[in-house]
């Protein structure tokens, strides 16, 4: 009778046997909590401070501007001074005994205060010259000025036998081609009240007169301001 073996192959690696005795328990399940991030309150937070500076820089830039835009307005300027009226009265030239000059020049001033603050003015000064030497000067009583108004005051420039000693030859050339150069300067001096404080103003204006001796006329007036 034949014996048949039956061979089988052994596992490389043994099954764990679970000892007697000992209870066996399944693998617990570990479980972790993560703490979820509130991004949205962080970018809030980050978000209103840059608000708040590019309100407060934007509040100050106006602000800036709308002082800026006061002290152009508010802030005095010189009074605007013209001619509105320059006639000759009379001329003469006298070479004997020595030489003078008597003449006689009635002008009107137009003063206008372009400012939002009245003008008051101690003086108008007027002043006539020769190839640019002062001959005389006249002065005139002071006013007040409204705010954004025109005044006109009226000067008479008067010379009585002023001696003219050394342009004497200029002199004589000119009245011998018919034509006597003068210059005329008119000055205003005064002071504006900025709220609490007095700034102090001017207005100049000058002209160049060529004055017609033979017929007594000014053939070429020609102003400008300073």
């Amino acid at each position: 009778m034949a014996v048949t073996e039956q061979t089988s192959q052994s596992p490389l690696l043994p099954q764990p046997q679970i000892p007697y005795g000992i209870p066996y328990q399944e693998p617990s399940t570990t479980y972790v909590f993560l703490q979820a991030y509130r991004r949205r309150r962080r970018s809030l937070r980050r978000f209103c401070p840059s608000l708040f500076s590019s309100s407060a820089l934007l509040f100050f830039s106006l602000l800036l501007l709308v002082l800026l835009a006061a002290a152009f307005f508010l802030y005095p300027s010189d009074p605007q001074i013209s001619l509105s009226r320059l006639r000759l009265n009379h001329l003469r030239v006298k070479t004997l005994p020595f030489p003078s000059l008597t003449i006689s020049l009635d002008l009107k001033a137009r003063v206008r205060n372009p400012d939002f603050f009245s003008l008051r003015y101690t003086s108008l000064v007027a002043s006539i010259g020769y190839r640019g030497k002062r001959l005389g000067v006249v002065e005139s009583r002071g006013g007040r000025i409204r705010a954004r108004g025109v005044s006109y005051v009226d000067a008479v420039l008067e010379l009585d036998g002023i001696e003219i000693i050394g342009d004497v030859f200029y002199l004589i050339e000119d009245v011998a081609r018919g034509v006597v150069p003068l210059e005329t300067v008119t000055e205003l001096d005064g002071v504006m009240r900025l709220f609490f404080v007095d700034v102090p103003v001017e207005g100049r204006v000058s002209c160049s007169v060529n004055v017609n001796p033979a017929n007594q006329t000014i053939v070429r007036q020609d102003c400008y301001p300073e």
